[in-house]
């Protein structure tokens, strides 16, 4: 399939918001990319071919759209701005295997949405710029509700993808570095400045990919708690462990007991959770699990 376009994304996308009078909203975070290199490595991040199946989150004016539909068997973008679905229902109405979905990502039956609009591909993937405000809850549930997908590669402000790729013990990991990597392998793909959308956003963004695991990277008996305690370890990344999981987990519990079932775990009580690897927390979790507190 050949481009749309010979224009450059630049020219297209300046041409296309003035041609149809739209302004953009920065209560939906719209910043729109300008730059055919950035997208030259989300595409190729995203290892698409005429098999995969590509949910879009965020299409805005279509410029990324444009480049999946060029290489991938299907694609379902999800767009929340009313204004911009005609827009994009016209540019694509000669592409059949291109479907403009109009709603908020966070409230729809997005299985529902791979299962009929992606049918006939055998592997889905997840490509996107997502906007800043919505980003974690997005991929958290992307994650979550276990979704049949092969990766994830997404567009995020650059905090957002140090925190996910970041190393145990360092400042920017959390809880949402060790929710996703339960989940899949993250991986650093490219920095993106801030110059490269429009209009300008006050910070630069990243994309990152993140490969679905089969199966979690760590055996845990009960999920439930093991996010649990990682949440819980992290509500005060200066207290110790012992204090942070005493305050916000196990208030009931002596905390000399709690101190306990931390070294039978291995882990020194006075560690911060910060610097827990995803194993530790794995291991630590089962033991609480069996203790039942």
């Amino acid at each position: 399939m050949k481009p749309m376009t010979e224009r450059s994304i630049s020219q297209r996308t300046r041409q296309l918001l003035k041609q149809h009078g739209l302004t953009l909203k920065k209560s939906l975070g719209q910043h729109f990319l300008i730059d055919d290199h950035i997208l030259d490595k989300i595409i190729g991040a995203a290892e698409l071919d005429s098999n995969t199946g590509v949910l879009e989150i965020g299409p805005g004016i279509g410029a990324l759209t444009e480049r999946l539909a060029e290489e991938a068997g299907a694609v379902a973008a999800v767009e929340l701005d009313n204004r911009l679905v005609p827009v994009l229902t016209q540019l694509f109405v000669a592409y059949p295997h291109v479907s403009i979905i109009h709603g908020d990502a966070m409230e729809l039956d997005l299985r529902e949405i791979i299962e009929q609009k992606l049918a006939g591909t055998t592997r889905r993937s997840v490509v996107a710029n997502l906007p800043y405000y919505v980003t974690s809850p997005i991929l958290m549930r992307l994650l979550e509700e276990r979704l049949p997908l092969h990766n994830i590669v997404i567009m995020i402000q650059k905090e957002v993808a140090e925190r996910l790729t970041a190393e145990p013990g360092s400042k920017a990991y959390g809880a949402i570095t060790v929710t996703a990597r339960y989940f899949a392998e993250t991986e650093w793909i490219a920095r993106v400045p801030s110059h490269v959308f429009v209009p300008r956003p006050q910070v630069d963004s990243a994309v990152i990919r993140l490969r679905i695991r089969k199966e979690p990277s760590v055996s845990v008996r009960d999920e439930g708690l093991f996010f649990r305690v990682v949440k819980a370890a992290f509500a005060q990344r200066r207290k110790t462990l012992s204090n942070t999981l005493s305050a916000n987990l196990f208030p009931g519990i002596e905390k000399n007991e709690l101190i306990g079932w931390l070294q039978e775990a291995g882990i020194d009580p006075k560690r911060r959770g910060e610097t827990l690897s995803l194993e530790e927390f794995a291991e630590l979790s089962n033991l609480l699990a069996d203790k039942n507190p």
